[in-house]
């Protein structure tokens, strides 16, 4: 007789069908240790050269906003004016017989009303105070440099030198601050010009900006246009409410500190909030610069005890914007981690200036979106199990 083999035990805590499960080690068969290298090895450099193309796309894109960037600025901008105002343009077009091109355009008349308003209430105090706060911030200055030398937390010697490094590169720069006048002039007229398309492509959005987001899942196909429409739905929702989020988060921010700076007596209190809001639209770096000037104009004015107060009362808002008002007004979804924010908006302001430090944490709220939209299509979706009814008896085993 012809005897047989017992079929093997799988091996515990292996999958069936797994090399491991057919054969021992050692047996024919049986991967070797260098097939298994191999095949970790081809592995590592499938998935290397993914990322590696993943960083020439990356690069390509970059690039390519570098050189479209004098289109791209403001379409951005226009697309975050878009967002604030559409709500508004939207409601005047369905409660009004008004056509909806009527309706963006008055909407962004009285939006423009609004903070021309505010700008010339506020104008005559900020621009007469700029020279005393830039005054005030380079005393401060020497008062902190004269506090470190008497305290021998740094040399004289080593004072002077960093002094005259700066003196030296000034000096260095003449020729070129001297030509940058013409540079300084073509500036203005390139915001001039962004500005002017800012407006226009703003009125165009909440004109026409209903009819995108149907053209493009259109163009893209019934599968993937279903997706695209979500993430864009997405995107744009969460645009407005950062926009929105941040304006009223800087607005507490800087009636809290303006009003700390006014009980402290420090004269400059107005402007200082005005900064304190302008600033509070680059997370966590604006609100850091603007409170170290404003705790140094402080240490000038009412002296180191008034700077102290201003300094606890600056953390205190602070704690309270990062601790309450941010999680309550904005939802989770729009929850950027503060790493994040961080790189992001040094990335931007390396890249693109000022302008980049502006745009750089909505440009990362949206990625997150779409990142967290691909993700959740990423996971396997959850077996739906029908709910018992407690009328049917359970099932019993049955008897042996």
């Amino acid at each position: 007789m012809t005897s047989h083999a017992a079929p093997s035990e799988p091996t515990p805590g292996s999958a069936p069908g797994s090399p491991v499960d057919a054969a021992a080690p050692g047996t024919p068969g049986t991967p070797g240790r260098e097939e298994r290298v191999g095949a970790g090895l081809r592995w590592l450099a499938g998935w290397s050269w993914r990322w590696v193309g993943v960083a020439v796309a990356a690069a390509i894109l970059g690039w390519l906003v570098g050189v479209l960037w004098v289109a791209l600025l403001p379409a951005f901008l226009a697309l975050i004016l878009a967002s604030v105002l559409q709500p508004v343009s939207n409601l005047v077009a369905r409660r009004t017989p008004i056509p909806r091109g009527l309706a963006a355009g008055l909407v962004m008349l009285g939006a423009f009303a609004v903070i021309g308003g505010g700008v010339i209430a506020i104008a005559p105090s900020v621009s007469g105070q700029s020279d005393q706060i830039a005054s005030d911030a380079t005393e401060g200055l020497d008062q902190l440099r004269d506090w470190a030398v008497e305290r021998n937390l740094v040399s004289q010697d080593q004072m002077d030198t960093a002094a005259s490094d700066v003196r030296d590169r000034i000096g260095d720069s003449a020729g070129s601050i001297a030509s940058g006048v013409l540079v300084g002039v073509n500036a203005i007229s390139s915001w001039l010009v962004t500005m002017a398309l800012t407006l226009v492509l703003t009125f165009l959005f909440l004109k026409d900006g209903h009819r995108f987001r149907p053209w493009a899942a259109g163009v893209t196909g019934p599968r993937a246009g279903r997706h695209l429409d979500q993430v864009l739905d997405q995107v744009w929702t969460t645009l407005g409410g950062f926009v929105r989020t941040q304006a009223i988060v800087s607005l507490v921010d800087a009636i809290l500190i303006g009003v700390a700076l006014a009980v402290v007596g420090v004269p400059l209190a107005v402007p200082l909030a005005v900064l304190t809001f302008i600033g509070g639209f680059v997370p966590i770096i604006g609100a850091f610069v603007v409170g170290a000037l404003a705790v140094l104009v402080a240490l000038v004015s009412v002296g180191v005890e008034g700077a102290a107060i201003v300094l606890i009362a600056i953390i205190l808002v602070q704690q309270l914007e990062g601790n309450v008002l941010q999680p309550w007004l904005q939802s989770r979804a729009m929850q950027l981690h503060p790493g994040v924010v961080i790189l992001a908006v040094t990335v931007g302001s390396t890249l693109f200036g000022i302008a980049g430090a502006f745009l750089s944490v909505p440009v990362a709220a949206m990625v997150a979106v779409a990142l967290r939209y691909l993700s959740a299509l990423a996971d396997p979706p959850a077996p739906i199990t029908p709910p018992a009814d407690p009328a049917d008896p359970e099932e019993k085993p049955a008897p042996a």
